[in-house]
């Protein structure tokens, strides 16, 4: 996984542009990522992480890499995008290919930001970007379902594949995302090669003025809020015009700049922390002398799997790993400390790897 992929969907004038240039300011050295060079439409976001920086003392490594998220810019979508309108399938084969979806919407007055319908509404903001996206997804879901139905003629396996995909239908003509469906384990499976828009998990984010610092609230924001409570997603404030004013700024000065203002940290570390947690991702952590760095699994994940993310050929030829609790890495000044304590754990390929553990690989 070279990183979690995010795409960025809202209606004209919510502040999307405003957010990705300080997503795409604040794009991580070329030299690190190498998917940073790619298309000027994709910023990458570090997910900032202090225990690196305590575990990079330690080991006086010569550099240090952060978990990182890719956001998508996603253009074009206006109502009728389904049919096309705007930039609609463009736009809509850009968004099957993300992990998630963060959807802006406008918390904010300004008269000099004219708003599309002429007035600030985030639900019916939200509403047009859902429906558009369920109107999607029932053309597709339809065009399955006439597929299935001539292939389970002569193959009866597809006949409960077919029966989920009806059950989505009629999920989705009641205006209502696949996400929301209550389905077994196994209808959810098959589901899954489908990749429907609205079975993507969701993040709100809802963009406010500087006016709304440091408490990001008002009344637009609370309408956003019980919207998402009901849907069962999340949301997070943000003020996409003071993370462009952050992204200027040398990165030395931008802890001094939150402080000043009220923040403990910004919103693009939160949008990414955020977007980590609604995908199920947590960091293990690998330090030495030529690099201390955090590594993104989802919750769940073995050892073995774990290793795989480094490199093929150690996940092949796995034969342990050396874990430490962060915690205790730092407690007893490193591995060699911890080892002593007896707080170094042998682990097999079946170990689930907890976030925060500190681990080195052995293998053939």
């Amino acid at each position: 996984m070279a990183g979690l992929s995010c795409g960025i969907v809202g209606l004209p004038n919510v502040g999307k542009s405003t957010l990705f240039n300080a997503l795409t300011a604040n794009v991580a050295e070329a030299s690190n990522y190498p998917f940073c060079t790619i298309d000027p439409n994709i910023g990458v976001v570090e997910i900032y992480d202090p225990r690196l920086e305590k575990l990079l003392e330690l080991s006086h490594s010569k550099r240090l890499l952060y978990a990182t998220t890719q956001f998508l810019d996603i253009a074009g979508l206006v109502a009728g995008a389904s049919k096309g309108e705007g930039l609609g399938n463009k736009f809509l084969s850009n968004i099957h290919e993300t992990d998630a979806i963060i959807h802006l919407v406008r918390c904010f007055e300004d008269i000099d930001v004219v708003h599309v319908t002429g007035q600030v509404d985030p639900i019916q903001d939200m509403e047009v970007i859902n429906t558009e996206l369920v109107l999607a997804d029932l053309q597709m879901a339809e065009k399955i379902a006439d597929k299935l139905e001539k292939q389970s003629r002569g193959n009866k396996d597809l006949l409960p594949v077919m029966a989920v995909i009806r059950k989505a239908i009629d999920h989705l003509n009641e205006n209502q995302p696949i996400r929301t469906m209550e389905l077994s384990d196994e209808e959810w499976e098959f589901m899954r090669p489908y990749q429907f828009l609205t079975q993507k998990k969701v993040l709100y984010v809802a963009n406010v003025s500087e006016d709304s610092l440091p408490e990001m609230e008002n009344e637009y924001v609370r309408q956003v809020r019980e919207f998402v409570e009901k849907e069962g997603s999340e949301m997070i404030p943000i003020c996409a015009k003071l993370e462009q004013e952050i992204a200027q700024l040398e990165p030395e000065e931008r802890g001094e700049f939150l402080q000043d203002i009220g923040l403990e940290e910004s919103g693009l570390q939160r949008l990414g922390k955020a977007s980590f947690k609604m995908l199920g991702l947590i960091t293990y952590l690998t330090t030495g002398e030529q690099e201390t760095r955090a590594w993104t699994i989802h919750d769940g994940d073995t050892a073995v799997e774990a290793a795989g993310k480094i490199h093929g050929d150690i996940q092949k030829g796995f034969i342990r790993a050396e874990v430490v609790p962060y915690e205790e890495m730092i407690k007893y000044g490193g591995r060699v400390g911890a080892k002593e304590k007896g707080k170094l754990r042998s682990e097999g390929k079946d170990y689930v790897v907890k976030d925060g553990d500190v681990i080195l690989f052995l293998h053939n």
